[in-house]
């Protein structure tokens, strides 16, 4: 019986609970997927009455051996099978449907911040910006608008030039034959005006679409680099708070559908509101009383189209979302596939991918749905006001009150006048879905950074000696601004000096890097260069021309050795190319690579080692001649022949420079003029090597930790 019941309730209640969760995994962890099946089960024949029916939950027992039991339970799971079927089938599909299975209390959701961002509400429609957008395709702009207002007002000609040949037809029907006129001759002049019209039509037609792509692409060009401008001026906490995948999304799609929408507004919206006034005064000159009752039944239709609108409109902007987190999804997979690949997770990554479309596509067969129902009611609507004039028309022809021309003329027109008022309603969706995806491209467009690209002052290469000092300085990330990082931080660099920051992870030793680079400001205190507070400098100069900053995992781009180096300093010529790469010990590899300089190093730089890409990164900070060098655990991802390499690299690059190291491993930092050891964001203790060690602290403990962990490697190797 348990079997019985599986098949016919369990199953479609597995099936029919994903369907309404719109794919989503809802069973992960605690009790099995079985249990809680069976436990659905004897919920519903619960709440179905059936209280004396029990699930056995031994597949052993034999099926036949209670006929009336069996009967009992397959008449209580057909229907509830069926009732949950017809359920399932007649709830509406909304991305919010709230009818679900409670999951387990602990579920693992990647897309958190995904989700947390879809509760946002879009930014109103910048108008003033759109109209420095089109200020410089405005002739285009008029040049389409005219086109198409010819276009309309053709097309309103149109059903009056063929009601005029029906006329002759139908007066040569009656009495050409008794007077002996020639058809041909009475044909002959509206014939040439209808064919006069379709050829101005055509030319038209022709001319605003071709008007409309110009200013449409040329415009969307324009928001693209605007767009593109703005993300590389934005600071790196608005890097913190939003996805790779949204910023391309919102580059792209939201681009092509701003664009798409205004092209379609301003064709279709222009001809079908010409259209509507046009026909509507020809209708009314050809029969005022047809006229009066086609004018009744008209507001019927923009209601209704109004009424489906705005869930229409909901379930767009839900769509566009949900776009918007696959692609996330997706990028971040294909961003970070050597993890993926690490952890056997593409089947995983699969599943989710595979959830986020899906929840796509059943937002956008539900959009679909209901646009096809409001056509279908449309054309439903619209025909039966065509049988209805056929009848009135009929009725009008029979007492000679009405030609059959002019009743030719009022079809065509009113069907027009139907047609464009259709269009109106499907474009009035078109322009929330453009005006939505048009608004948070604006947005991102019209944020202002708060640590500018460039703009400040610039002290004097010659002058600049590179004193730093951190003086009571507080810090908190902008996306955790309750956890502070550095507290009351306080350190002096020397000018030409080494110092090295070491201790736990967590300690705050990278934030001090990255404040010094200006990817933030401080929340309290300041950081000063030749007296100079960092945040009163230029940061174009500063990054260009005065910080080298190296961390632990450089980033090349897909293209050549040579254009990845002088990425440091664009305008080097290839001889200080090579030479810097001399200095940084990678000139030999490089000239050991088939096409040496010329080699494309793949996207990241993945066809080179560890080491490779250092040196090379290590290349692109000494191009630009920097005063001040940072690195950031530059060597901690090194094996030891890889280190020792880096190692004599960066010995040659530190002379005469300010240099901020840091690092854990004793062979880097022991060289150091300066040791400071920083412990929850504060520092703790200060001094060289020697002197720390003999103090017997922080620093004391974290070289003999180190010492252990480098003698057990040594041990475990002898072993191998």
């Amino acid at each position: 019986m348990s079997m019985l019941l599986w098949q016919c309730v369990v199953r479609p209640l597995h099936i029919s609970a994903h369907h309404i969760t719109h794919g989503s995994s809802l069973v992960r962890g605690g009790l099995s997927q079985r249990h809680n099946e069976l436990a659905a089960v004897r919920s519903l024949l619960k709440q179905w009455g059936a209280r004396g029916v029990h699930l056995v939950r031994n597949e052993a027992a034999p099926v036949g051996s209670n006929k009336h039991g069996a009967s009992l339970a397959f008449k209580v799971a057909l229907g509830a099978g069926t009732a949950l079927g017809v359920k399932v089938l007649t709830t509406p599909l909304r991305a919010d449907c709230k009818v679900q299975i409670a999951p387990p209390r602990e579920v693992h959701d990647r897309l958190q911040g995904s989700k947390e961002s879809k509760e946002k509400q879009d930014p109103p429609f910048d108008w003033l910006a759109f109209w420095h957008l089109l200020k410089p395709q405005l002739h285009n702009f008029l040049l389409a608008v005219a086109s198409a207002l010819v276009v309309s007002l053709v097309n309103v000609q149109v059903p009056i030039l063929l009601g005029e040949v029906v006329n002759v037809v139908a007066k040569f029907t009656r009495e050409a034959a008794r007077e002996g006129r020639n058809f041909m001759q009475e044909i002959y002049a509206p014939s040439i005006k209808l064919v006069k019209c379709y050829v101005v039509q055509a030319v038209f037609t022709f001319s605003y679409i071709t008007f409309l792509t110009r200013m449409g692409e040329r415009m969307a060009d324009d928001l693209r680099h605007q767009l593109f401008n703005s993300f590389l001026k934005q600071d790196i906490a608005f890097y913190d708070r939003h996805k790779t995948g949204e910023l391309v999304n919102r580059l792209t799609a939201d681009v092509q559908d701003f664009k798409s929408s205004f092209k379609m507004c301003i064709s279709q919206g222009m001809r079908s509101i010409t259209q509507i006034i046009g026909c509507g005064v020809s209708i009314y000159f050809i029969s005022p009383q047809l006229a009066g009752v086609t004018g009744l039944l008209v507001p019927l239709i923009i209601a209704s189209g109004t009424a489906l609108g705005s869930l229409l409109r909901s379930l767009s902007r839900q769509a566009q979302h949900q776009v918007a987190v696959a692609t996330g999804v997706a990028d971040e997979c294909l961003s970070n596939m050597r993890t993926v690949r690490a952890f056997a997770m593409e089947e995983e990554e699969t599943r989710l991918f595979t959830q986020e479309v899906d929840r796509s596509r059943q937002l956008n067969e539900a959009l679909g749905t209901g646009i096809g129902i409001f056509q279908a009611g449309s054309n439903l609507f619209l025909n039966g006001i065509v049988m209805g004039i056929l009848f009135a028309g009929g009725h009008l022809i029979a007492t000679n009150e009405m030609q059959a021309g002019d009743l030719m003329s009022f079809l065509v027109a009113s069907q027009t006048i139907q047609k464009s008022l259709a269009q109106l309603g499907i474009m009035f969706g078109t322009y929330v879905r453009g005006t939505s995806a048009g608004a948070r491209v604006f947005e991102f467009i019209n944020l202002t950074p708060e640590i500018p690209v460039k703009g400040g002052k610039i002290i004097p290469y010659h002058s600049l000696m590179g004193n730093i000092e951190f003086r009571n300085v507080s810090f908190a990330y902008p996306t955790r601004p309750d956890q502070e990082v550095l507290n009351n931080f306080n350190l002096r660099i020397p000018a030409g000096r080494m110092v090295a920051l070491v201790g736990a992870s967590g300690g705050g030793k990278s934030t001090v890097a990255q404040l010094l680079e200006r990817f933030y400001d401080v929340v309290r205190g300041s950081i000063t260069i030749d007296g100079e507070d960092l945040r009163t400098l230029d940061p174009a100069w500063l990054r260009g021309r005065v910080v080298g900053f190296i961390n632990q995992e450089p980033i090349l781009f897909a293209t050549t050795v040579m254009e990845n180096i002088r990425y440091g300093f664009p305008a080097a010529s290839d001889e200080e190319v090579i030479q810097a790469a001399k200095t940084a010990n990678a000139h030999d590899f490089i000239e050991s690579f088939p096409d040496g300089y010329n080699t494309v190093v793949g996207e990241r730089g993945v066809s080179v080692s560890g080491g490779q890409k250092q040196r090379i990164a290590i290349a692109r900070a000494l191009l630009k001649n920097p005063r001040i060098l940072v690195l950031d655990e530059a060597t901690s991802a090194l094996d030891a022949e890889s280190e020792a390499v880096v190692q004599e690299a960066l010995s040659r690059t530190v002379e005469g420079r300010t240099v901020l190291v840091i690092a854990h491993r004793l062979s880097t930092i022991q060289n150091a003029n300066i040791i400071a050891v920083m412990q929850h964001g504060r520092l703790v203790e200060i001094g060289t090597h020697e002197d720390l060690k003999k103090m017997g602290g922080i620093y004391a403990d974290l070289i003999r930790q180190q010492q252990q962990e480098e003698s057990a490697n040594t041990d475990n190797t002898r072993w191998l």
